[in-house]
């Protein structure tokens, strides 16, 4: 029974500081209902917390509650000075991978709660160090990714200089999510001069900050890999075209760059690829280059268009 007891306190602690990584600062009273204890349960967690090592700050008043803060030393059990570096460095080098470039900085946000202030310099000086070949996502400052990636866990509102038709300018949003496609990383935001949700390139951001300035995460909040793959793949051209594909969609993902369209299942065997160009000819002849049979469900005159090319593909086989 004690074991049992036992087990049950150090999964609920370990829950504690789940949470406690996830957002900046949490009342007693949220963390309680969260974990379902009382809150004197909750302090005698968060005691244990910094009996090993947590730096688990409370802070009484509007705007208080506790919160995970950078420690003067790095909890037991964990990394070592050195070990702690290695880590860091190698996850600010796999932000910039197609592959692992969400986990890493999603591991990388985690490390940052509890990454003593002496290390965080050495980390960003071994940082510009790290290089990679071939492809890949557009270059993003380290600094800029980890700023934005708080500010998302913090709920925190956020600024920075950003380019658009009337010219450069300052925009103040709250930060959503980070979106990584396989060439470049995105931010869905709130913009608050604007009333509704944008989506921002990281590479073209500059003087990025993040203000303490704390929001409420809005409840009509988009899905963001699929809102920002729709403004990617057609949400900037002048032109928007749909097809059904007679084929599974996971086979036409493995044709499709993220980039250039978007695939969305139907059935077992068929699919839609939704796509944008100023140009629609490219994106049929695209999608007639996958090898599958497939209808233009929209716009109205691509269907006229593809009845013409398809004459002059027959036409052109004739003796």
């Amino acid at each position: 029974m004690a074991d049992e007891e036992a087990r049950g306190t150090t999964e609920r602690v370990l829950t504690l500081l789940g949470l406690l990584q996830q957002r900046r600062v949490w009342t007693g009273d949220e963390l309680a209902d969260r974990l379902g204890v009382t809150p004197r349960t909750v302090r005698r967690d968060v005691e244990r917390l910094r009996a090993i090592g947590y730096p688990v700050r409370a802070e009484h008043g509007i705007g208080g509650g506790y919160q995970l803060g950078p420690g003067q030393e790095l909890p037991p059990l964990l990394f070592d000075d050195e070990e702690a570096i290695a880590t860091a460095v190698a996850l600010l080098a796999g932000t910039g991978a197609a592959s692992t470039g969400d986990a890493a900085l999603r591991a990388l946000t985690k490390l940052d709660r509890v990454l003593p202030t002496r290390l965080r310099h050495e980390v960003r000086a071994l940082s510009g160090s790290v290089e990679s070949f071939g492809g890949g996502r557009a270059p993003v400052d380290p600094e800029v990714l980890m700023t934005l990636a708080r500010a998302c866990r913090d709920e925190v509102e956020a600024g920075f200089e950003y380019p658009s038709k009337e010219g450069t300018g300052r925009r103040r949003v709250e930060p959503h999510r980070l979106v990584a496609s396989d060439r470049r990383w995105y931010l869905l935001a709130y913009d608050l001069d604007r009333a509704d949700w944008r989506t921002f390139r990281l590479d073209r951001m500059a003087e990025v900050t993040a203000r303490t300035w704390r929001f409420r995460p809005r409840a009509d909040a988009p899905d963001a890999a699929a809102f920002v793959q729709r403004g990617v793949a057609g949400g900037a051209y002048r032109r928007q075209a749909r097809f059904l594909v007679r084929a599974p969609a996971a086979t036409v993902r493995t044709q499709v760059s993220a980039n250039a369209a978007m695939v969305v299942e139907v059935d077992a065997t068929t699919c839609e690829i939704h796509s944008g160009a100023d140009n629609l000819d490219v994106v049929l002849m695209y999608v007639a280059a996958l090898g599958h049979a497939f209808r233009v469900l929209e716009p109205p005159d691509l269907a006229t268009r593809a009845e013409e090319l398809a004459a002059r593909l027959t036409a052109a086989v004739q003796p």
